[in-house]
C-alpha cells in the first residue's frame, strides 16, 4: 500500500493543479504551510460546484475577508451579495456562523483535529477530514467523487453508488500515508480530475495504471456504477416584480430558512405545485410571456413574472423599495436574477 501511496506522490509532485488555496508541493516540502482559513474557506466553496466556478469567488473573498476574523465580522448582507451566483446558499450562512464562532470560541485559530472541526457549523465529515489533512497534515481519509471515482476502478469495485461509499472509503482508508497526507489526499483528487475523468479515462499515462483492476478487466469506463436517480419534480411559483417612478426595485429578504435563505429575492407566491397569487401591493400587474427557469438539486423550478411600475407614493405590504443606485442585480442569487432578467427587458419598453 505504501508504494502505491509513493508511486502517486512521486506523480503529485510533477503534475500537481496549482489552486490558488493550494500550498504547491515544493512549497511544502519548502516548510510552507498551508493557511487553514484558506483551505476550510476553498473546501466550503467547491462543495457541489466546480473548480473554474471557485477560483475568482474565492479571490475575491479572501481579498475581502482575508482572514477568520475578518470575514466573522462582516455584514451578512455583504457576504450573500459576495456568494451570489455559487448557488447552495445555506453554504454561505453556515460560513459565517462557522467563523464566528472559530473566532469566539477557538481564539480565531481553526481546530487541527477532525473531530472537533466536525464541531464547527456547515463542517461534516468530508470537509473535517479534508481541513484536518491538507491544512494540518494530519492522515485522515479524504473521499470526494473523484476519490470514488478511483477506488471504485483500483479495484473493480461493481456495488452501485451510493451503496458502495463504505466500501470505497475503507478502500481509499487503507492507501491514505501517514508521510504527506495532505498532499496525498489532493494528489488522488487530482487524479481523479485530471486523468481517471468520468469519460474516457486516459489509462495509458496513469500512473496507477499497472496495477488497477478495472483497467486489467477492460471495465474502467463503466466505473464506477450508479443507482439510477429518481425523476427531479417540477415546482411553480410567481414573482412579482415591481418598479417604482423613481426607479427603484421592490425587494424582500428572503426568510433565513429554506431555498435561498437571507439573501434578496423578489416577493412572491410559495414554490409548490399550484402556487397561489401573493401581490405585495395593490397595482395593474402584468405578466410577461416568458418564464424563469432554474434547477436546484432536488427540484426545477419555473416562475410566473408579475411586472408593475408604481407609483412614488407606493406602500408594499411586504418588501422594501431599494434605490437604483443602491440595487446591483449582481448581488441577487441566480434563480432572482434570472427573473430580473427577462422583467427588466420587458419593463424597459414601459
Amino acid at each position: 500500500m505504501r508504494e502505491l501511496s509513493n508511486i502517486l506522490l512521486d506523480w503529485y509532485d510533477q503534475h500537481a493543479r496549482s489552486m490558488p488555496w493550494r500550498v504547491s508541493p515544493a512549497d511544502r516540502k519548502a516548510g510552507h504551510k498551508p493557511d487553514p482559513y484558506a483551505v476550510w474557506m476553498s473546501e466550503i466553496m467547491l462543495q457541489q460546484t466546480t473548480v473554474a466556478a471557485v477560483r475568482d469567488y474565492f479571490r475575491k473573498f479572501m481579498s475581502t475577508w482575508p482572514t477568520v476574523a475578518d470575514l466573522a465580522g462582516a455584514e451578512d448582507a455583504d457576504v450573500m451579495a459576495a456568494w451570489a451566483g455559487l448557488g447552495y446558499y445555506a453554504r454561505a450562512r453556515n460560513l459565517l456562523k462557522c467563523a464566528r464562532v472559530v473566532v469566539a470560541e477557538h481564539d480565531s485559530t481553526f481546530p487541527s483535529d477532525y473531530n472537533s472541526l466536525l464541531t464547527l457549523p456547515g463542517i461534516g465529515p468530508y470537509t473535517a477530514a479534508a481541513v484536518a489533512s491538507i491544512a494540518f497534515d494530519k492522515p485522515e481519509t479524504v473521499v470526494d467523487g473523484n476519490v470514488e471515482r478511483v477506488m471504485a476502478r483500483m479495484y473493480d469495485v461493481h456495488t452501485p453508488l451510493p451503496a458502495a461509499k463504505p466500501e470505497l472509503t475503507a478502500l481509499a482508508r487503507d492507501l491514505t500515508p501517514n508521510q504527506r497526507p495532505g498532499d496525498y489526499a489532493q494528489a488522488v483528487m487530482d487524479l481523479g480530475a485530471t486523468i481517471c475523468t468520468p469519460r474516457n479515462p486516459a489509462c495509458g499515462i496513469c500512473p496507477w495504471r499497472d496495477p488497477c483492476a478495472a483497467r486489467k478487466a477492460g471495465t474502467a469506463a463503466d466505473l464506477p456504477r450508479k443507482t439510477p436517480k429518481k425523476k427531479v419534480p417540477t415546482r411553480f411559483g410567481i414573482s412579482y416584480v415591481a418598479r417604482r417612478a423613481d426607479g427603484a426595485w421592490l425587494l424582500e429578504t428572503r426568510p433565513e430558512t429554506g431555498m435561498l435563505g437571507g439573501m434578496l429575492g423578489w416577493p412572491g407566491s410559495a414554490w409548490e405545485d399550484d402556487p397561489q397569487p401573493m401581490p405585495p401591493m395593490a397595482a395593474d400587474w402584468t405578466e410577461i410571456g416568458e418564464e424563469a427557469r432554474h434547477t436546484f438539486t432536488h427540484f426545477h423550478l419555473r416562475l410566473r413574472i408579475m411586472i408593475a411600475v408604481v407609483d412614488q407614493d407606493a406602500a408594499p405590504t411586504h418588501g422594501m423599495f431599494v434605490a437604483h443606485q443602491e440595487f446591483s442585480p449582481a448581488a441577487l442569487p441566480t434563480a432572482m436574477r434570472k427573473v430580473y432578467d427577462l422583467a427588466e427587458t420587458t419593463l424597459r419598453t414601459v
